[in-house]
């Protein structure tokens, strides 16, 4: 099970060009716990890790039409949209859907 959440995490790296401590403070966490879960000597709790799940898909669904670092400027900066809220803090809030509905708007073309 570690290997594939390091797995994930190398996901979120690479295709959002977000770093651990990014992930760290979206979910709420310790900067230390991320890398234990990166290196298999933890596991994220139930609703930590359905929130580590929904940032991958995000972050996943961003690369489909944003480079790494574009996805990654998106994700902590203010939307309009999003009542000028960055996607983190609206992950951090556990607020997915109001994310994931801005990122299916984008995917239609409907903001682009």
């Amino acid at each position: 099970m570690s290997g594939a959440l390091a797995q994930r995490l190398d996901r979120i790296s690479q295709k959002g060009a977000i770093k651990l401590i990014d992930v760290a403070n979206m979910l709420d966490v310790r900067p230390e716990t991320v890398s234990r879960w990166n290196q298999g000597k933890a596991y994220p709790h139930r609703d930590t890790e359905k929130l580590l799940l929904e940032l991958e898909y995000i972050v996943d669904q961003l690369g489909d039409f944003y480079e790494p670092n574009d996805a990654r400027q998106w994700i902590f900066a203010r939307q309009r949209l999003l009542n000028d809220q960055s996607p983190a803090e609206l992950i951090r809030k556990g607020r997915i859907d109001d994310v994931l509905s801005l990122v299916h708007k984008l995917r239609d073309g409907v903001y682009l």
